[in-house]
């Protein structure tokens, strides 16, 4: 098998490093980038990767869902952001239970 092939999941992006940590594709290694930029510009205070959030309702727990980051601003206020090149019905059902059941924004990036 070509070792390109290898590195590449089951959505056809290839895994990417940067800053010494590997995301999921090339968007959201570049967005990781963006995001410490504006920490060095003093927008965010801390950056948090593949942050776990636990769906659980009516004291069920239903799944977890990791969400790409947890994004504290510097007046406290916490986003969740997640870059998307691709959507699947799985993730658009976590997506939708996650926003109804966290109060925090939530922040997609396409």
């Amino acid at each position: 098998m070509h070792k390109s092939y290898l590195k590449r999941n089951k959505y056809n992006s290839k895994t990417s490093t940067y800053n010494g940590r590997n995301y999921h594709s090339k968007l959201e290694a570049s967005y990781a980038m963006e995001l410490d930029w504006r920490k060095k510009a003093g927008e965010i205070k801390e950056i948090i990767p593949q942050f776990k959030l636990s769906l659980d309702v009516n004291g069920i727990h239903i799944a977890n869902y990791f969400v790409d980051f947890k994004v504290i601003l510097i007046d406290g206020t916490i986003e969740f952001h997640e870059v998307k090149g691709f959507e699947t019905d799985l993730w658009l059902i976590k997506w939708r239970l996650s926003k109804a059941l966290y109060s925090e924004n939530f922040v997609l990036i396409k």
